[in-house]
């Protein structure tokens, strides 16, 4: 039977993760990983964390399942991180929250749960999204469409055409949003572009379903959620997915959130109780420990304030590097062709360079991105920021 298979392409992200790590140049820099990295090239285990692991281990007295809905403390505290303390869809008991096992499992049981709803139903996504949006939501059995989103060839976002695309869109599609960070462009929505995007869905009866990977890493923890929280004030249904691998840097425990927002009481509890079967039927439950370094960090204020200051110094050094990136390419004399990276947001952002200087600079420069051009800012480095630009201008020629 087995011998039927067909062979998978690789992964292109983890293809490059592994000639990066090969690679003997003394200038290796690997601008494709996904994770947020310090100055040393380190991904760091977080002090608020580090504080927080001990207490577990002088806490628990079990080691038995903690149940298919997870940690409960997790849940709500969570809840309160990401739809904010004095939330009416809380206070009306319209929200359920599901412990996921990061925010890959929370996409999953997302188009599960919609599945389930509707065996008609699609989900649209601005072009382009996060590449594994389409094999998650394609493994729960929903189609993926498209609405246009950014523009490479002027860097920028297409609003314009993306409210235009969406105002077509019949009642109760289900539209896939990042909440902040947008990977993998750094193109995010201003504040009144949510507000109009919002009225748009609340008037032709869309469904938001917002993937928010990145809260505190664009502007701050309170800024970031700004749109998913508005959409949260003002429309009857609501899917959000949410993982805590960036912010608390928990990469490796792999925790996340599943939060529906429902018309009603009533139909909460069985909204509830379908995520509950999803997950039954994937993993069953999830593991308990990142839940708990999560949960105690929030829930301890020293610990929290820890966690916000650390928060605060990854934010900070991912837009330094950005604007000095622009920066070292404006002092090579390209004036304000690569400024949109410093104006954008998260960890991601597209140079714009073709397949071909992508390859160069990795043939000869030992600088590793995607083919798209995507780059992960928090490569860079002070230390490595003026060989990439150099090498850039090397296969790009100069910006006279």
């Amino acid at each position: 039977m087995l011998d039927r298979l067909q062979q998978q392409p690789d992964d292109p992200i983890i293809e490059l993760l592994m000639k990066a790590k090969a690679d003997t140049s003394p200038n290796v820099v690997d601008l494709s990983a996904g994770v947020f990295k310090d100055e040393e090239g380190n991904t760091p285990i977080l002090d608020a964390v580090r504080e927080a692991e001990p207490r577990r281990l002088q806490s628990e007295n079990t080691r038995t399942y903690q149940g298919i809905i997870g940690d409960a403390r997790y849940n709500e505290l969570i809840t309160k991180l990401i739809l904010g303390e004095d939330c009416a869809a809380v206070t009306e008991g319209r929200v359920s929250t599901l412990h996921t096992v990061a925010g890959s499992a929370a996409v999953l049981l997302a188009g599960q749960l919609i599945r389930r709803a509707s065996n008609e139903a699609v989900v649209w996504a601005g072009r382009p999204t996060w590449a594994n949006h389409f094999p998650l939501l394609k493994t729960a059995g929903i189609d993926v469409l498209e609405f246009p989103y950014y523009d490479h060839s002027t860097n920028s976002l297409m609003f314009d055409e993306m409210m235009d695309a969406l105002g077509r869109l019949p009642k109760d599609s289900v539209v896939l949003l990042h909440g902040c960070c947008h990977n993998p462009s750094g193109a995010d929505l201003s504040r009144d572009q949510w507000d109009e995007l919002a009225e748009l869905i609340v008037n032709r009866g869309l469904v938001p379903f917002v993937d928010a990977a990145y809260q505190g890493l664009g502007n701050g923890l309170e800024e970031d959620a700004y749109g998913w929280r508005l959409l949260a004030e003002k429309v009857p249904e609501m899917l959000i997915t949410y993982s805590c691998s960036k912010n608390f840097s928990l990469y490796r425990d792999r925790i996340g959130a599943l939060i529906a927002i429902s018309r009603d009481k009533a139909s909460a509890a069985h909204t509830r109780s379908n995520m509950m079967s999803c997950s039954r039927a994937t993993y069953s439950m999830p593991a308990a420990h990142g839940a708990f370094l999560v949960a105690e960090i929030l829930s301890d204020k020293q610990l929290r304030q820890s966690w916000e200051a650390e928060l605060t110094t990854m934010r900070n050094r991912v837009n330094g590097m950005r604007s000095g990136f622009a920066r070292a390419m404006a002092e090579r004399g390209f004036g304000d062709r690569f400024g949109f990276v410093a104006d954008q947001f998260g960890m991601f952002s597209f140079l714009g360079i073709t397949a071909e200087q992508v390859i160069q600079l990795r043939e000869k420069y030992s600088v590793y991105m995607l083919e798209s051009s995507r780059i992960s800012i928090a490569g860079l480095t002070s230390g490595n920021l003026d060989y990439v630009a150099d090498s850039l201008v090397s296969v790009i020629g100069d910006g006279a």
